[in-house]
């Protein structure tokens, strides 16, 4: 029989801490949590969870149709960096964005140029040349298919000024440049509208004030456009390299990674590594590593533009 003075048990750590994070939505705004609850449950189910999941798949072996997990440990990531594909993979990559983010951005920052001004059916042109963007990767990538054949439009034209057909995909010297022409036109009417946004919020006052004392056309440029578009082009560069990072549809409808591997992206070697293959844990090793690319090659970006912006 207990003694009268024996102190009372205590409850357990987790129970007390369960029972404050209560008190303290209970004396707080409940409503508010209550709205907050579908994005809460959305991240559990579609990041939180497959992230984490992710990170698990790295370090076990995981053929799909088993399920057997064995723990494999680091193995997976010691294959990663010894595999020669993976590194062919990174280089194609690297080819891609060494073309497509200057071209994209030149041509977007010109095109929005232009379609400030007040032109003669400027609406009809804006929609034109976002039209790509939004219309289906894979119906556009089989139409420039034909485009770059052998007997194409783009060498039947060659072909009338007397140069020979160019092995636009077939030639692994060129075709992932040729894929890159191809993502810059598609993509390029979504950049071509952030930076007409960020010139049509420049004050016309600047320009006329300018205007009146002197300044040139390509002067207003370099000394109000270009500095006050310095945001929008951060963004355009950021948005830019992770779009290049996750090159998928385009080299898997165009070329399928060929020819000898020269169009194989990283997100195309993951594919065929999960889905192909049917290594889990290896295309999770490859997924992870090229989230934390993604990841340090934009901080860098945006850290050494906003320096030489003076933010």
């Amino acid at each position: 029989m207990a003694r009268a003075d024996a102190p009372t048990p205590k409850a357990p750590r987790a129970v007390a801490g369960l029972g404050w994070v209560w008190r303290s939505i209970r004396d707080s705004n409940p409503i508010g949590y209550l709205f907050t609850l579908p994005y809460v449950l959305f991240f559990a189910v579609f990041t939180a969870y497959p992230l984490g999941f992710a990170f698990y798949l790295t370090v076990h072996d995981w053929n799909i149709v088993r399920d057997v997990r064995p723990f494999v440990g680091t193995r997976n990531f010691e294959r990663l960096f010894s595999d020669e594909l993976f590194w062919k993979a990174l280089m194609n990559t690297g080819v891609f964005l060494a073309v497509h983010i200057p071209a994209q951005i030149v041509i977007a920052l010109l095109l929005s140029v232009i379609l400030n001004q007040q032109l003669r059916a400027r609406g009809f042109f804006r929609v034109a040349f976002f039209l790509p963007f939004v219309t289906s990767g894979a119906i556009i990538s089989l139409v420039w298919l034909r485009l770059y054949a052998d007997d194409g439009l783009i060498n039947a034209y060659l072909g009338l000024v007397g140069l020979g057909p160019v092995g636009w995909l077939s030639d692994p010297q060129v075709a992932m440049t040729s894929i890159a022409v191809m993502a810059t036109w598609k993509n390029v009417g979504y950049y071509l509208m952030i930076f007409l946004a960020a010139l049509q919020a420049i004050p016309d006052q600047l320009y006329e004030e300018a205007h009146l004392n002197g300044a040139t056309a390509w002067q207003r440029f370099a000394h109000i456009t270009f500095p006050l578009l310095n945001p929008a082009f951060i963004l355009v560069v950021i948005l830019s390299t992770i779009g290049g990072f996750s090159l998928f549809v385009e080299p898997f409808v165009m070329t399928g990674g060929g020819p000898l591997d020269a169009t194989l992206s990283l997100v195309l070697y993951l594919y065929q590594q999960a889905f192909q293959f049917l290594r889990m844990g290896y295309a999770a090793a490859i997924g992870v590593v090229l989230a934390l690319m993604i990841f340090l090659v934009t901080v860098v970006q945006r850290r050494y533009l906003e320096r030489e912006a003076g933010f």
